[in-house]
């Protein structure tokens, strides 16, 4: 059983395997709590429900992406090489959890949103907001590439949201077809969005 000083650290990570592994449906408390190995007496200690333990979950698991975000999108990296980055880093992350187990999982956020998005207004606001601060990541290289005469596209923020629905697009593909070949493309396509063709 987990020690009380990392029981909630275990049923925060417990909660965002079983949700992106399966559902946030078919996620119970009693099945949070067999896989972080604590009592449902230390779950109700730290969590009012299922949706407190999940919005801290979200929460969590964002904190720890934004992190690596910061560092592929640093300014200091070309504009384009930075999406270029962030597309490699979420295939290998693909790939990690396909080995993992056993199933192209695609983005967490997008496939609890469309679960929840009619259903639990908290969770979605939640991410909703976590959604939009991932847009201005994108925002930011394609202005800066437009700045240096890249690619042409002056309304950055407005190209961010298609190229981001479009990368969110192809990762819910891939694990309706539970297929990693689906991502093989996925960089051509957004260079393809953009009006960029990079040099052979």
């Amino acid at each position: 059983m987990a020690r009380v000083s990392d029981a909630k650290e275990r049923l925060i990570e417990a909660v965002i395997e079983l949700i992106w592994t399966g559902s946030y449906g078919s996620t119970s408390v009693d099945s949070i709590c067999e896989r972080a190995g604590v009592k449902k007496g230390s779950f109700y200690h730290f969590f009012e429900s299922k949706t407190a333990l999940a919005l801290a979950g979200i929460e969590f698991a964002w904190e720890g992406h934004r992190a690596e975000l910061d560092g592929i999108f640093s300014p200091v990296r070309p504009p384009l090489e930075r999406l270029s980055l962030c597309l490699k880093n979420l295939v290998d992350e693909q790939e990690s959890q396909m080995k993992k187990h056993g199933h192209v999982l695609g983005c967490p956020v997008h496939s609890l949103g469309a679960e929840i998005s009619t259903l639990d207004e908290g969770l979605r606001k939640k991410l909703q907001e976590i959604l939009a601060q991932y847009v201005c990541y994108y925002e930011s290289a394609i202005r800066d590439a437009n700045t240096q005469g890249l690619i042409d596209t002056p309304d950055a923020a407005a190209t961010a949201r298609v190229v981001f629905a479009y990368t969110e697009g192809v990762l819910g593909h891939a694990r309706i077809w539970n297929d990693l070949r689906r991502l093989d493309e996925l960089e051509a396509g957004l260079f393809a969005i953009l009006g960029f063709a990079p040099k052979s």
